[in-house]
């Protein structure tokens, strides 16, 4: 690191916890956004602002009035941009050494293979079940780190599946394919506006000590977010042998 760098990056290297080694693992990492709206936006200001090297964004959508009630990360002169360009503009504005890669379009499974095999950990910020699903596939797949994140209403939620690990748990253990859990969308339901603040947030610093190598954090456990009584609590998510994306070698290849 440069003395420019030493000086930007004091207050994590401050910490024993990250230190000089842990920051230059930061500046030599990736990581893939999927989805940078009220989730993403946080999320990805924080991996920018703490020096994560490099930034793949995947959003199809273009900037609307109605998001910037919550996606910080876009302004009001961005309105009709595609949202990754316009989180772009800002991550480099927050920090110019970031390196940002915007992908415009709906990322299919077989364009996420190689998304997800590039990245150091995966942050999944989208806002439907397909999305998810797709990307719990190929992260498990390919041994990557998934930190995943939802926010409806007044209620959010975090967990994180470190797939680099044989025994953890994965997304459709907690919320099963087959159980066709009614989904909820922001655009009809509405989303208090911090919530995604405070999820996006901690999505972004369990992505942080995951690419650090710290080994405390959310993995095999799903924490719960009550914005309206600003209660949080954590519960641990059991592995599903019967799950058809990582159980038994012979329901596996159901999800391929």
């Amino acid at each position: 690191m440069n003395d420019e760098q030493l000086l930007r990056y004091s207050r994590h290297i401050l910490l024993d916890a990250v230190g000089i080694e842990g920051q230059a693992r930061l500046l030599e990492s990736h990581a893939l956004m999927i989805g940078v709206g009220g989730l993403g936006s946080p999320a990805s200001m924080y991996l920018a602002a703490s020096g994560v090297g490099r930034l793949t964004l995947c959003d199809h959508d273009n900037v609307d009035l109605t998001n910037l009630q919550r996606q910080i990360v876009h302004r009001t002169s961005a309105i009709g941009l595609p949202k990754v360009r316009s989180a772009e503009q800002t991550l480099k504005e927050i920090n110019p050494e970031v390196v940002c890669r915007p992908v415009a379009t709906r990322v299919e499974e077989s364009q996420l293979v190689g998304l997800v095999a590039e990245a150091d950990v995966v942050l999944d910020c989208s806002d439907n079940f397909e999305t998810r699903y797709s990307v719990n596939r190929v992260c498990h797949r390919l041994g990557k780190p998934l930190v995943s994140g939802a926010a409806i209403l007044t209620h959010g939620q975090v967990s994180v599946f470190d797939f680099r690990r044989t025994d953890i748990p994965c997304y459709n253990c907690l919320f099963p394919e087959s159980a066709e859990t009614p989904e909820l969308r922001c655009a009809t339901t509405g989303v208090f506006a911090p919530l995604v603040g405070l999820v996006g947030a901690i999505q972004a610093a369990e992505a942080l000590k995951i690419l650090v190598g710290m080994e405390r954090g959310l993995s095999g456990a799903l924490l719960l977010v009550d914005a309206m009584d600003m209660e949080f609590s954590r519960h641990a998510v059991s592995k599903d042998p019967s799950c058809c994306v990582c159980g038994a070698p012979n329901t596996k290849e159901m999800a391929y």
